[in-house]
């Protein structure tokens, strides 16, 4: 019997750790390659990554057909990754697709659910305000409501989810940062702190860092955010459970989540939507943003849009979180084979956690297929 093919993927975030357990599934043992969440960020000298929080929003509906798509297929296999992997990860609370009635954004939504018969509510007027009453939207907007199978997932849950059932199929995990590659005619050289490994496949997943992985020109937008974290009461978390998860057609595309619990024992809500981007070109720029913790005036400004969105809902307190969003030209992520050896799968485009788990799939499939693996 041949020896199986020695495969690398780089990066245990949403996407990579996703890429493992497919190809673990298909029998090829893949190693899992990426340094785990840095217990402080403050102090932490070494690679960040933009999958560290407790709440990302999950929608079939988009305004472009390939990430409903995407999402769709992940969604569908949500169940089946909790249920192997005893994690929880999903909170189906619904979720919110808003904007201005004869705006774009919410015509290019409909179009697409049309297309993919998305199940959901058109919620107007009187109608969005009594189901929604706590939640005040600009006037002469609309909102198309998903009900069911969409919400809000984990991503901090959903990538041990992955690691967990990648792991128990086969997979190694190296707590290790990979610092570049060497190609050769006869594997690829993986340079980490722990020395060199060398493999015949290599799948790089590493989000804002994988152009540095690869040792290439800049490809890849990475951009600085910032987040608001609203605490709120475990009275007034439990009133305004009922929320779902919104997404907005602001020029920022301002995106809120409904209360939930965090390590650090409370209940939050998230708003996000930067007015500018903060460029970040080197891993010192990258970690230099995230230990910033984000920007003050972002933070007042998320503030504001708080308090006009749920002018009846107090605040316990407001902090603010640093994270990141990795863009291509395109808009779309990153999914090709680089070389006989190295694929890349990566870029999120500010949409990839929900729908990680297809993104990583077709990673995968890219060294399973080019192995005659497969399905």
């Amino acid at each position: 019997m041949s020896e199986l093919p020695s495969i690398a993927v780089i990066g245990r975030g949403l996407i990579g750790s996703a890429a493992a357990r497919h190809l673990a599934n298909e029998g090829l043992a893949p190693a899992l390659i990426g340094p785990t969440e840095p217990v402080d960020k403050l102090s932490h000298r070494g690679v960040f990554a933009s999958h560290y929080d407790e709440g990302r929003i999950t929608r079939k509906n988009a305004t472009d057909r390939y990430w409903a798509e995407a999402s769709i297929a992940s969604i569908k296999r949500y169940a089946e990754i909790e249920v192997a992997s005893g994690i929880t990860f999903f909170s189906p609370v619904g979720a919110l697709t808003a904007g201005a009635e004869d705006g774009d954004f919410l015509g290019e939504t409909r179009a697409v659910a049309k297309v993919l018969s998305v199940l959901h509510q058109d919620l107007k007027g009187n109608t969005l305000t009594h189901t929604f009453p706590d939640l005040t939207l600009p006037d002469g907007w609309s909102a198309l409501w998903e009900p069911g199978e969409s919400g809000h997932i984990s991503p901090r849950r959903l990538v041990a989810a992955q690691s967990k059932l990648a792991e128990a199929a086969g997979a190694t995990l190296l707590d290790v940062a990979v610092t570049g590659l060497d190609e050769t005619s006869t594997g690829v050289q993986v340079h980490t702190g722990a020395g060199v490994q060398v493999f015949d496949q290599v799948l790089v997943a590493a989000g804002g860092m994988t152009d540095h992985v690869l040792g290439r020109p800049l490809s890849y937008r990475v951009c600085g955010r910032t987040v608001a974290l609203f605490e709120v009461s475990e009275l007034e978390a439990t009133r305004l459970a009922y929320l779902p998860s919104l997404v907005m057609g602001t020029p920022e595309r301002h995106y809120l989540l409904p209360p939930i619990r965090y390590p650090d024992g409370k209940v939050y809500m998230k708003l996000g939507g930067d007015p500018d981007d903060i460029l970040l070109t080197s891993p010192d720029e990258i970690g230099d943003w995230f230990r910033t913790g984000g920007r003050a005036d972002v933070r007042d400004d998320l503030g504001a849009r708080f308090r006009a969105l749920f002018p009846g809902v107090t605040s316990a307190s407001v902090k603010m979180d640093a994270c990141m969003t990795t863009w291509t030209n395109d808009l779309r992520p990153e999914i090709a084979r680089l070389s006989d050896r190295v694929s890349v799968a990566s870029a999120g485009n500010g949409a990839g956690a929900k729908c990680s788990d297809e993104l990583g799939r077709r990673g995968a499939a890219l060294i399973a297929n080019e192995l005659g693996k497969g399905r």
